[in-house]
């Protein structure tokens, strides 16, 4: 073997041959596309499991704000006082045991006789007890009640016409409308029964009154001074006086509500104490905070650019004048300045443009901060003097060189103070110093200040706005921590 003054092994010349020694090299072409600042980015940021859920949950609940409305059985302004705080319910037809609309307590005598007279009120028996009731024992009923059909009866004035359209309706379809009217001599029990609870179990289902010989018949319909007559079914009717046009008349309520309004009541998240949808409200509420925040957001952007790109460009007196006067505004509480805006400007120019103008005040100065300190970082970069030396104006240079290398940190800042003017809405909402609560106007503020006070009755009333707000707020924090990361230049590579 031979070895070199290094003491090692000497390959011999003839082991070594040319690859090419005629063939004439030219470069390849790239197999590969090149990638962008944005691909680049997107790439990375796909790659944040945790960024990528985050957003697709966004997606989620801005879709259920725009297409929630369209797809509820109700409208915006739609309330029904008799179903105000029923339990969310998903199908009258499916019972999904936890979204189902019943609700399962335990009842005096009273409450019992009440609830069992009434048609589907009561789903379940679970028994009974013997319990201490205003320190006396009373017999408690625990029992699974629908709080639609707990609505039970309710007495209403008809038109002629009317009831003739629903005794037709009657005679089409089979369904009861009418029932027995109330006698309410008889509501002190005395003398149609000795049963203490008879009032509450005649509410129910109807007190029959009695004739010229003291016999028992069933009334249905009714208008003081007038004449019976029978449609043929052996129930006496009354004719009104001559002149008269309405009918006293008793119906259950659920009945007469598909009747009149061809659905069945089912409110997927509940109602209300007003007795409006909340699935419908909250995304209402949720389309107007979406769209006061994204508006702000986009107004704040492009006053942040410009004052932010003269402030970092051309530095100077500007620079100084400008960070003297967020200094000023800074210091101002917003909390202050939106109440006295609130106070002086939103009956004469509207309480949401007010408040919207208060957002765009306060919120520009974040957004130009970020482009300043930017620009201060770009503009003495190598490309930018070598595009300077070739004759490239101040405009060219601020939009073609430096605004696109600080796009990145600018979109996250952007998209970081969306859910900052949301939480601010809902805060200045529930604490009632905006009022932006109507019957054709809500926010997730104003639902969540409704609820308040129904907490430990009626939960369900400030669940679902609580659960919304809580989830998009940590959602956008995520999301936006994902963006920052992935158009921070300095993780790129990085896994």
């Amino acid at each position: 073997m031979i070895t070199n003054e290094n003491n090692m092994e000497r390959i011999p010349a003839e082991k070594f041959e040319f690859v090419q020694l005629n063939d004439k090299i030219y470069d390849k072409k790239l197999e590969t596309r090149p990638i962008g600042f944005f691909q680049d980015a997107l790439i990375r940021f796909s790659q944040n499991r945790g960024s990528v859920i985050c957003a697709i949950i966004l997606l989620i609940l801005l879709l259920y704000a725009i297409f929630g409305p369209m797809i509820s059985n109700y409208s915006l302004d739609e309330k029904d006082g008799y179903y105000q705080y029923v339990l969310p319910k998903m199908s009258d037809k499916i019972d999904l045991g936890f979204w189902n609309g019943c609700t399962t307590k335990e009842y005096n005598q009273a409450t019992y006789d009440y609830l069992t007279a009434i048609p589907g009120a009561v789903r379940e028996d679970l028994g009974s007890r013997i319990g201490i009731v205003a320190n006396r024992e009373a017999t408690l009923y625990k029992v699974k009640v629908d709080t639609y059909a707990r609505r039970g009866f309710y007495e209403l004035l008809l038109s002629t016409d009317q009831v003739e359209a629903a005794r037709k309706y009657e005679q089409e379809t089979g369904i009861q409308l009418f029932y027995p009217l109330i006698d309410r001599s008889q509501i002190t029990c005395q003398p149609y029964s000795d049963d203490p609870n008879a009032w509450f179990k005649t509410n129910a289902k109807g007190v029959a009154e009695r004739d010229a010989n003291g016999q028992l018949i069933d009334i249905f319909l009714k208008d003081d001074g007038t004449t019976p007559y029978s449609y043929g079914d052996g129930y006496k009717y009354f004719k009104p006086t001559q002149g008269g046009n309405q009918y006293l008349a008793r119906v259950l309520y659920s009945d007469w509500y598909y009747y009149t309004k061809g659905k069945t009541a089912c409110f997927w998240f509940g109602a209300d104490e007003y007795g409006y949808d909340i699935f419908t409200r909250l995304a209402s509420g949720a389309r107007l905070s979406f769209l006061i925040s994204i508006t702000s957001a986009i107004i704040d952007l492009i006053i942040g650019i410009i004052i932010g790109a003269c402030e970092g460009y051309y530095g100077g007196w500007f620079d100084l004048l400008v960070e003297r006067i967020k200094e000023i505004i800074s210091e101002v509480p917003s909390i202050v300045f939106i109440t006295l805006a609130q106070i002086y400007f939103a009956r004469k120019m509207g309480g949401l443009f007010v408040f919207w103008v208060t957002l765009v005040v306060f919120g520009w100065m974040g957004i130009s901060g970020t482009v300043r300190a930017q620009f201060y970082r770009f503009k003495g970069m190598e490309y930018v003097m070598a595009s300077r030396t070739l004759g490239a104006k101040d405009r060219r240079l601020i939009f073609r060189h430096i605004l696109p290398n600080a796009s990145g940190f600018i979109i996250t800042s952007t998209i970081l103070s969306i859910p900052g003017v949301i939480f601010t809405e809902s805060s200045m909402s529930f604490l009632g110093i905006v009022n932006l609560n109507s019957k054709h106007l809500t926010s997730v503020g104003a639902i969540l200040a409704n609820g308040q006070t129904t907490l430990t009755t009626y939960p369900h009333c400030l669940f679902f706005p609580a659960i919304f707000i809580s989830i998009l707020l940590v959602c956008f924090n995520i999301f936006g921590n994902g963006l920052r990361d992935a158009f921070n230049p300095a993780l790129r590579g990085s896994n």
